[in-house]
């Protein structure tokens, strides 16, 4: 059965539906859909442990996340499929973020210190390093044409990873992606928690940074708000090898996708490539400010 048959078919619905698809997803398929006692929004996607994405982790996440006030009410799930109310809200683009960041930075500033309070049953942890070194074994077992650049993007691995500095655990987003920001016109709203987990807040600092493409200042800026402090030197260097490894994730992601996923509009390739290319600019940045060590 497609994606749409399974939301047409759910038990859930009270009378009629108009039902529309939901067009900008990357690996899932979402609908609109209205029935008597209101509209929602059904999303469709089944584990995927090639990205480390189990269902039973998201709906646990999400729910731990209308809890906490940051995103909507999860209404209905069975395996595959989850139904949360709609909200009237507009979806953000690269520079909505840059423009209303410090709006974004409070945000996930309370998704750390709130999540981690609701969230119920076995969570997981969100670690980069290990994303990517999980990645490249997939990568090398599909005999994937980036394998000969895996051996220099592993020791770049390495490296970055030695330059964290040591913070408290938090339960964080790790998908800040723009369109994971929405504006109701009087808050925002965080949305699409497959990736939530327990990690540093280090990750989602550099991951919404990277995203959006923020310049020097404005990742200053997001710093020292969130740090309620200037940032020192340890602070810098972990944040810019953090975000290289971010922009490389979202890259390799990408590549990884390419194999194992179809989603209809989406250009695997091309994602890859576009996050390579910011790749490949913010470790000549952190190569620039902090060396080659």
């Amino acid at each position: 059965m497609t994606a749409e048959g399974r939301v047409r078919a759910l038990g859930f619905w009270r009378g009629p539906i108009r039902l529309a698809p939901l067009t900008g997803g990357l690996s899932n398929a979402s609908f609109t859909v209205q029935d008597l006692t209101g509209k929602y929004v059904a999303r469709v996607g089944e584990d995927y442990p090639f990205h480390q994405v189990f269902r039973e982790a998201e709906i646990m996440t999400s729910l731990a996340a209308f809890a906490a006030g940051l995103s909507p009410e999860v209404v209905y799930t069975e395996p595959g499929i989850m139904v949360v109310r709609f909200i009237e809200a507009a979806t953000y683009a690269e520079a909505d973020v840059r423009g209303n960041s410090g709006r974004c930075i409070d945000i996930v500033k309370r998704c750390h210190r709130e999540m981690a309070a609701r969230v119920s049953g076995r969570a997981g942890i969100f670690w980069v390093f290990h994303v990517l070194r999980d990645y490249f074994r997939t990568l090398s077992h599909a005999n994937h044409l980036q394998v000969p650049n895996i051996p220099r993007w592993a020791a770049e691995v390495e490296r970055l990873e030695r330059a964290q500095m040591p913070l408290p655990i938090i339960f964080g987003h790790h998908d800040l992606l723009p369109t994971n920001f929405m504006d109701d016109g009087k808050r925002l709203w965080l949305i699409d928690w497959e990736y939530g987990g327990f990690g540093t807040a280090m990750f989602d600092l550099a991951n919404i940074a990277s995203n959006n493409q923020f310049r020097e200042a404005a990742e200053y800026d997001l710093l020292t708000r969130y740090f309620e402090r200037q940032p020192d030197e340890a602070t810098l260097r972990s944040f810019y090898a953090m975000k290289t490894a971010s922009a490389l994730r979202e890259a390799v992601w990408g590549m990884v996708s390419e194999i194992h996923l179809n989603a209809p509009g989406v250009d695997y390739v091309a994602y890859a490539e576009e996050y390579l290319a910011r790749y490949n600019s913010v470790l000549n940045d952190y190569n620039a400010k902090f060396g080659m060590t």
